[in-house]
């Protein structure tokens, strides 16, 4: 999974020169679509690493993924544990971030984030209403979160956990509505399957689905996935910030 603090915090992204409106069998999904199956993704572990511009210089950022099985009322879901920013000496994390989805259709359940900065978020997600508790560094006590948003998205960090659910396939374009804790409401993102590229990562090769992640209002360039139908899923991507530099992740299983 692709979690960055930039869309942790849902900071805005580089503006990018304007691509080609998708073509007009563009495969549209909204929250809830038959059209997703999250049952692609089998239980697993992956260790992320995170370079800024380049693959030769060292890590700024490193987390853990792990997606276990499990049921909540009477639905099977997807539970997602990422630790990260890990101490050098201690290794303990420097965040937490908890994430519950629908099995089937990745429907957003529950988000639960702690970070040692002294953000907490727990939230409760029933169809377009979320409701729970809210703290950043500067509040003195939790506020109360009751929000009902107009259309609900998949989960901003995990974004490009949506293409293989909905199939990959060379020249494929699906639009999804992408929503995060800190949105009032979901915007699209344009998903378009580039085709399979070799990919090296951290010294073994890949054959992975190269995905390119657009905002659909100004055709933004938000991100690059690299994909695999296998664990760890995603095995590298590219994900540009506002201030013009690019996050390269890399991404290996852990047993």
């Amino acid at each position: 999974m692709s979690l960055t603090l930039s869309l942790l915090l849902a900071m805005p992204m580089q503006p990018a020169v304007a691509s080609p409106a998708p073509p007009a069998d563009t495969i549209r999904i909204e929250v809830g679509s038959p059209l997703v199956d999250g049952r692609v993704y089998k239980p697993h572990r992956a260790r992320v690493r995170v370079h800024l511009n380049s693959l030769d210089t060292p890590p700024t950022n490193e987390w853990t993924n792990e997606l276990t099985i499990g049921d909540s009322a009477g639905r099977q879901v997807m539970h997602w544990v990422t630790l990260g920013q890990f101490d050098p000496v201690t290794r303990e994390p420097g965040f937490d971030l908890r994430q519950t989805f629908d099995l089937r259709t990745m429907a957003p359940r529950g988000y639960a984030l702690t970070t040692k900065s002294g953000v907490r978020i727990r939230l409760a997600i029933d169809g377009n209403r979320v409701r729970g508790t809210r703290k950043t560094p500067n509040d003195s006590v939790e506020r109360q979160v009751d929000q009902v948003v107009p259309r609900m998205g998949f989960i901003a960090s995990a974004s490009d956990l949506v293409p293989l659910a909905v199939g990959l396939r060379e020249g494929a374009v699906m639009v999804a509505p992408v929503w995060g804790p800190n949105m009032a409401d979901a915007e699209s993102r344009i998903f378009t399957v580039v085709g399979q590229e070799r990919t090296m990562v951290e010294g073994t090769e890949w054959n992975a689905w190269k995905v390119e992640e657009r905002r659909e209002s100004d055709r933004t360039l938000l991100a690059v996935w690299y994909l695999l139908d296998e664990s760890p899923y995603m095995v590298a991507g590219d994900v540009y910030l506002a201030n013009g530099q690019v996050q390269k992740m890399t991404e290996i299983a852990l047993p």
